[in-house]
């Protein structure tokens, strides 16, 4: 294994010295490849609670257990707005670590509940790609986004576009990243 296959992740930038590397450039991605999102996460009834505030979302259906006893679910939900967050967090180093937009989130599909005390993970596949026909020096990349439980249930899938560069017109080049 070479020098560079064992750093892959990293660009040298000095003698025995590293930098960490985010995202790939537009040229990197390939429609078919899957990336695992670690670290996982554990999620926790302050996930809700903080979200519940940040957002001004007072469903009793994610902060209330009293309420929730009465429920289906006889325990608080996590709010889809903490899933869906920290599912997408967790995608941004290996999919838009480079971005320089979002351009959308379509199919967004709940699939089953998530409780406080789950532990999360996620993947993203690469579903397709295409150069900016407006921006040059860009391209449009399209993946699917899967949320997993710890047991490798699904329970929330969307796919998102976002805009990066090309290799050559990297912001990270120009910023010293």
């Amino acid at each position: 294994m070479d020098h560079d296959e064992r750093l892959w992740g990293y660009k040298v930038v000095g003698e025995n010295r590293y930098r960490e590397v985010i995202g790939f450039c537009y040229d990197d991605f390939r429609p078919g490849d899957v990336f695992e999102h670690r670290p996982g996460r554990t999620l926790s009834e302050s996930d809700n609670l903080l979200m519940a505030g940040f957002s001004m979302n007072p469903s009793p259906l994610h902060i209330d257990a009293e309420y929730c006893a009465h429920t289906p679910w006889q325990r608080p939900l996590m709010s889809s707005l903490v899933t869906f967050s920290i599912i997408s967090g967790m995608s941004v180093r290996s999919t838009s670590g480079r971005a320089l937009a979002n351009l959308g989130w379509d199919k967004i599909r709940l699939t089953h509940p998530v409780f406080a005390g789950d532990t999360v993970y996620a993947e993203s596949r690469i579903l397709d790609k295409r150069l900016s026909e407006s921006r040059p020096g860009t391209g449009i990349v399209t993946c699917q986004t899967r949320g997993l439980l710890s047991t490798g249930e699904v329970f929330l899938t969307f796919e998102r576009s976002f805009l990066v560069p090309t290799r050559g017109n990297d912001t990270e080049r120009l910023a010293g990243y």
